[in-house]
């Protein structure tokens, strides 16, 4: 996005970068990338279609700057470690990371997930190149710690996608689970029981003690 130079308009872009972002992941989330618009965006924001223009480039060019953000905030508790972590903390912090982004941003979780469900074709080469390469990476770590006798020999791989599709559940699947349990949210005591809950499975299927 651009950059000003006072500090007034670092601020202004600063704020009206972020009325845009939070806008575009809820117009996004509700009608799609074709069925969302740069206006739509912008009446949301608050904001001229200019201004949205002027800071985000292009509706794709916004639509996979949200993408890959969600993407990076799920996976950054993961992105330092290394063989000498203790492989319950990782994990845990992991899930309860994620499981706190679920619930904070739901809209985020459902975008990304209709994107995968249309086939990615805004996100090819990212999970080709980039995020292909970032599993690998923690892929040879738990492969590392199972070595050491820290963990079971567990495919890497299909834990991290276990762990991405059992908190991104609670957002992705709001309105089933709300209707099988009969509630009309899910309260903070809720998020704490299921992030208990998934901690406590996940890191026992793999052979760690939380």
């Amino acid at each position: 996005m651009t950059s000003m130079s006072t500090p007034d308009a670092t601020r202004t872009r600063l704020r009206n970068e972020k009325a845009i972002l939070e806008a575009a992941e809820r117009v996004f989330a509700q009608h799609g990338y074709r069925g969302a618009s740069v206006q739509a965006i912008a009446e949301v924001a608050g904001l001229p279609k200019s201004n949205v223009l002027y800071y985000v480039g292009s509706k794709k060019q916004l639509y996979i700057a949200l993408l890959e953000r969600m993407v990076t905030r799920w996976n950054a508790t993961l992105d330092d470690i290394s063989v000498e972590d203790d492989p319950a903390q990782v994990l845990e912090a992991f899930i309860r990371s994620k499981m706190q982004l679920t619930k904070e941003h739901p809209q985020g979780s459902r975008l990304f997930a209709a994107e995968i469900l249309g086939g990615a074709p805004f996100l090819q080469e990212y999970l080709h190149g980039e995020l292909r390469e970032w599993v690998r990476a923690r892929a040879r770590v738990f492969e590392q710690w199972a070595e050491r006798g820290l963990m079971d020999p567990v495919d890497p791989v299909w834990l991290i996608f276990l762990i991405w599709s059992a908190t991104q559940h609670y957002a992705d699947f709001e309105s089933q689970v709300l209707g099988i349990t009969n509630r009309e949210t899910l309260s903070d005591e809720d998020y704490r029981r299921i992030t208990d809950f998934l901690c406590r499975v996940i890191l026992k299927g793999c052979g760690v003690r939380p």
